[in-house]
């Protein structure tokens, strides 16, 4: 433990005694050096001077100047008598001719010029003074010098009186110090350890009611009364926590009897917790497995509430809108979807009158293609208020369905018509043809029958033929032989129409059936049309796996002739000089084999495109077509070889036919689903 720690660990009152000891220490020492640098002080300015002066004084008498100066032993004598000075320390004679004639030394030896001329320059130190005087001669001889070195300072005897005035004084103060440490002791330390004992028994013996014996109005006793003040607080805090105690013991009485009445009430509450807690996962799983209902359904669904909040969102509304569920959710519905953004009031109008509404035929685009959907809005009643549920289906492929139902009932009932016409106009157009040829036969004059007609009637045959082929009557027959062998193609596809195929499909080579067709399709183009067939680009796409087809090759032929000849004509009459191409695909698609026809043609609108298989439908001008090319091949696909055919469409962009054949031979009750073209169809 260090000095400064030992001096802070002691007591109040000994500190004060140490303090004051410190203090008589202090000032007896600072007094005594005081007097002891004044006493020198006053030795070296007057004592010495005056002390060396009397004694040179003394000595330059004449009677011992001379007797000094006589000889060597007389100076040595002389300075002899002088040593019982006690404060000269050296002493010199020298002679009139400034040789040293005597030296005196005291104390260590001091080197003392050896010739009078060399005082001049001589000092004798800091603490010696020196003095120089002349010694008179006699008989008129130059004078002699005598030199007296004091050292500056005070006798011992003043030391030794000096140090005992300062034990005397240190004495008296040891005695007052004793006097006021009692004092002390008496006034400061007895109280502090009073009251420091009374605060040990208070803290042994917690008792409150002791108290401290008031004794002087200093410092001490105003701690005496705040200690006192302070006990009494305690003692009243005390009472309070007695009384709080008691209370608080009757209060743990009742909380003890209430903890065990909670104890039966929590174990109440933990049964129906756990009955709550498995309600609550059997009804999470319930929503999971709602919600994974809501999301799997194809049609999306959005609940709202009366202020057009969104509060219920699944996957398909997602998709069609583009928002996810968590953006979605508690948001306006303008915000979520946009594109009802029209039909809000009527949601609003749903909710407020609570009756289901419907729109139809919404067109949306998704997938970069146009899409048609269904509105339908149904009223919400729940614990939260009014509401509205709105789902929307994508109807595109019913609508498309429906078009082919309609489709095949105008089929179906223009095939029974069909029938009906081919069998009526059979009959008379045979005749007109059969009757034409013998028309041709008996104008011949190669038969004899005609030539011996001729002769009984007295006709010539080659005037007749000359007047005939004058008046283009041939012609005319060649006009009418035309017309009936065109008529009676139109009957017999009106029969094939009307009549179901009997004949089986076999396996054929696609790729060379598409060649065969081609080679038929560029002939009969260009010698019908005037228009070289060969100048179309045809572009071959087919896949390897997609070469055998069961098929009735005759009947696919005709089909993809027809096919051909349009995408041509097509081309032909569109604006512009553009290269024409056709491009022709196959493909393995299982369950099906595609065969597409695609042309850059001048397409046709969506009105063309919904009505491009019924019978007698034709955009061609009068003459040029019959309307019943297409027709007969779309029964020829879907009817005799159970596969499908549809047509996507746009002005200008050219179109393509997509023929879909099963791989496998297929029953007559074999489902067909069309894919239906989302763009405008072809002629």
């Amino acid at each position: 433990m260090s000095l400064h720690q030992y001096l802070e660990n002691l007591p109040v009152g000994r500190k004060l005694l140490v303090a004051m000891l410190v203090l008589l220490v202090a000032v007896l020492l600072t007094a005594n050096l005081a007097f002891i640098s004044a006493a020198y002080w006053i030795s070296r300015q007057s004592v010495a001077p005056q002390a060396l002066q009397s004694l040179a004084a003394l000595v330059a008498t004449p009677e011992l100047s001379q007797t000094a100066l006589r000889s060597r032993d007389s100076a040595r004598e002389l300075l002899k008598r002088l040593a019982s000075y006690t404060a000269l320390r050296a002493a010199a004679i020298y002679d009139a001719d400034g040789n040293s004639l005597a030296r005196l030394y005291r104390g260590h030896a001091m080197k003392l010029p050896d010739r009078q001329t060399g005082l001049s320059s001589w000092q004798p130190g800091a603490f010696y003074s020196s003095l120089q005087v002349e010694l008179s001669s006699r008989d008129g001889q130059p004078p002699g010098h005598l030199l007296l070195v004091a050292r500056l300072g005070l006798p011992p005897a003043f030391y030794t009186g000096m140090l005992t005035a300062s034990l005397g004084i240190l004495l008296v103060s040891i005695l007052l110090w004793q006097l006021v440490s009692r004092q002390i002791r008496r006034l400061i330390t007895r109280p502090i350890r009073q009251l420091e004992a009374l605060t040990r028994q208070v803290t042994r013996e917690k008792n409150y009611a002791l108290r401290a014996r008031p004794g002087t109005m200093d410092e001490i006793g105003h701690l005496t009364e705040a200690f006192n003040h302070m006990l009494s607080h305690i003692e009243a805090r005390e009472q309070q926590l007695k009384q709080a105690r008691d209370d608080t013991q009757s209060a743990l009485e009742r909380s003890e009897a209430l903890t065990e009445q909670t104890r039966r009430s929590h174990r109440q509450l933990e049964q129906e917790v756990q009955v709550r807690s498995r309600m609550e996962k059997k009804l999470t799983g319930f929503q999971r497995y709602l919600n994974s209902i809501i999301d799997s359904m194809p049609s999306a669904l959005i609940a709202v509430d009366e202020a057009l909040q969104v509060t219920q969102w699944n996957q398909q509304a997602s998709l069609l809108s583009g928002t996810a569920l968590e953006d979605a959710v508690g948001q306006p519905l303008l915000f979520a979807f946009p594109d009802l953004g029209p039909w809000l009031g009527q949601i609003q109008n749903t909710a407020r009158q609570q009756k289901v509404a419907r729109v139809e035929r919404v067109c949306w685009p998704c997938d970069r293609a146009l899409h048609t959907h269904e509105l339908t809005f149904y009223p919400l009643v729940g614990g939260g208020g009014l509401g509205v549920v709105i789902r929307i289906d994508d109807i595109t492929e019913r609508i498309s369905l429906e078009e082919i139902l309609v489709q095949s009932e105008k089929m179906r009932s223009v095939g029974s018509l069909a029938a009906g016409m081919a069998h009526e106009i059979n009959n008379p157009l045979g005749a007109v043809l059969h009757n034409v040829q013998n028309i041709r036969r008996r104008l011949s004059p190669d038969l004899p029958r005609n030539r011996e007609s001729a002769r009984e009637t007295g006709v010539r045959l080659e005037a007749i033929n000359h007047y005939l082929q004058a008046r283009e009557i041939p012609q005319l027959l060649d006009g009418i032989q035309q017309a009936g062998s065109r008529a009676a193609r139109i009957v017999t596809h009106m029969l094939s129409f009307s009549r179901m195929s009997r004949r089986q499909r076999t396996e054929s080579q696609l790729p060379v059936l598409i060649g065969q067709t081609l080679e038929i399709a560029g002939n009969d183009f260009a010698l019908a049309e005037g228009f070289d067939f060969r100048a179309i680009e045809i572009v071959r796409d087919f896949d390897p796996q997609a070469e055998q087809v069961p098929c009735i090759a005759n009947e696919l032929e005709q089909v993809l002739l027809n096919l051909l000849k349009n995408a041509a004509q097509a081309i032909h009459q569109r604006p512009g000089s553009a290269a024409g191409r056709i491009i022709l695909r196959t493909r393995r698609v299982p369950p099906w084999i595609e065969i597409q026809v695609e042309d850059n043609g001048n397409g046709m609108p969506e009105e063309v495109r919904q009505r491009i298989f019924e019978p007698f439908f034709t955009t061609k001008e009068v003459g040029q077509g019959t309307g019943l090319g297409l027709s007969v091949s779309y029964f020829i696909i879907t009817n005799n070889h159970k596969g499908q055919m549809e047509v996507q469409s746009r002005p200008g962009l050219g179109s393509v036919f997509t023929i879909r054949l099963p791989l496998a031979p297929a029953g007559p009750d074999t489902p067909k689903k069309p894919t239906p073209g989302t763009q405008a169809g072809r002629r």
